[in-house]
C-alpha cells in the first residue's frame, strides 16, 4: 500500500519541455513513474522522446487527461505562472496536482488553495515542496529513488533534504510513502493529512514526522496525534539554533518571540507521546526502536 501515489498512478509533468521539467522527467521514468502527457500550450501536438518513450504534449490538463486518463499532475513551472497552471489542473479536476516551484507569492498559493478546497476534487501537495514517492511503485516530483526501498514506515517533512536524510538513514527498512509537503506559509496539504492518510493505511506501521520552526503547524499536528493516530509517531524538529526573527530558508520558518520556535514544538509533541530527536540520525535511531518493538 501507499498513500496518493502508487504503482497504477498516471502522470502527467506541466512544463515537461522545459530544462528542470525534462531533466526530472527522465529522474521519475528511470525509478518506474508511469508518465503519460506533457502539458505546454505553446507545443501541443509534438511529442518527447525520454528513456526510449514518446511522450505526447497537450496544451491543457483538460485534453491530456481526455487522452491519456493521467490522475497526478507534477508542476515545473516558473513562479509567475504557477497560480495559472494550478488553477488548469484544479478546473481540470485532476485528483492530485504536485506544486515544486519555489518562490510562489503567498498570495498566489492562497488563491488556488480555496479553490482546490471549494472544489473538492483536487489535493495539492506543495509548493516549494520535493513531491512524493511511494518507493518501487511511483515518484511524482524530485525526491531521489535510489537512496531507499519500499517499507512499512510513513515520512511526512516540511524540509525537502531532511526528507532525503531521513529514507536514507532508515533505507533498510523502507517505506510506505514519503511525502515533502514544502515549508511556505500556505501549502495544499499538511501534516495531519499525511498522518490520517497513514493511519488509514493498513501497510504503514510507523510514521516520522519531521518539521520545522515557524508557525503552530506542529503544535496544531501534536493535538490532532493525540485525538486521532494510534500507530507509533517519531518526529524530528529543524531549527534549535536558528536566530529569532530571521527567515531560515523556507518562507514559513520565522521565529517571532516565543511563538513557533523548536522547543515548544518538541515540547508539544513530546507531550502526546511523540519521540523527538534532537539530530536526524537520532530519530532515526528512535524509528528504529520502534519498528524493533513492534
Amino acid at each position: 500500500m501507499a498513500i496518493f501515489l502508487n504503482e497504477n498512478s498516471r502522470v502527467l509533468v506541466q512544463g515537461m519541455t522545459g530544462s528542470e521539467g525534462m531533466k526530472h522527467t527522465n529522474r521519475m521514468i528511470e525509478s518506474g513513474t508511469n508518465i503519460v502527457a506533457g502539458v505546454n500550450p505553446r507545443k501541443a501536438g509534438e511529442s518527447v522522446e525520454v528513456q526510449g518513450q514518446s511522450i505526447p504534449v497537450y496544451g491543457t490538463v483538460a485534453e491530456a487527461m481526455a487522452a491519456t486518463g493521467a490522475d497526478v499532475s507534477v508542476v515545473f513551472v516558473p513562479p509567475a505562472f504557477t497560480k495559472a497552471a494550478v488553477v488548469e489542473a484544479i478546473e481540470a479536476a485532476i485528483p492530485l496536482c504536485v506544486v515544486i516551484t519555489e518562490g510562489v507569492p503567498v498570495h498566489d498559493t492562497a488563491y488556488f488553495y480555496a479553490l482546490a478546497a471549494k472544489s473538492g476534487a483536487t489535493r495539492i501537495i506543495g509548493p516549494n515542496c520535493p513531491g512524493l514517492i511511494s518507493p518501487e511503485k511511483s515518484n511524482a516530483g524530485i525526491i531521489p529513488a535510489s537512496i531507499a526501498k519500499s517499507g512499512r514506515i510513513g515520512l511526512v517533512s516540511k524540509s525537502g533534504t531532511l526528507t532525503y536524510q531521513m529514507m536514507y538513514e532508515l533505507r533498510d527498512i523502507g517505506f510506505s510513502t514519503a511525502v515533502g509537503i514544502g515549508g511556505d506559509p500556505i501549502i495544499g496539504t499538511t501534516h495531519i493529512d499525511c498522518l490520517q492518510a497513514f493511519e488509514d493505511d493498513p501497510e504503514t506501521d510507523a510514521i516520522v514526522m519531521i518539521g520545522e520552526i515557524g508557525g503552530d503547524a506542529e503544535e496544531r499536528a501534536a493535538a490532532y496525534i493525540k485525538d486521532n493516530i494510534t500507530k507509533p509517531v517519531v518526529g524530528y524538529v529543524a531549527g534549535f539554533t536558528a536566530p529569532e526573527g530571521k527567515t531560515m530558508g523556507h518562507a514559513g520558518a520565522i521565529v517571532s518571540g516565543s511563538s513557533g520556535t523548536a522547543a515548544a514544538k518538541q515540547e508539544a509533541l513530546e507531550a502526546v507521546g511523540v519521540k523527538v530527536g534532537k539530530t536526524p540520525s537520532e530519530t532515526a535511531r528512535l524509528m528504529r526502536e520502534v519498528i524493533g518493538a513492534l
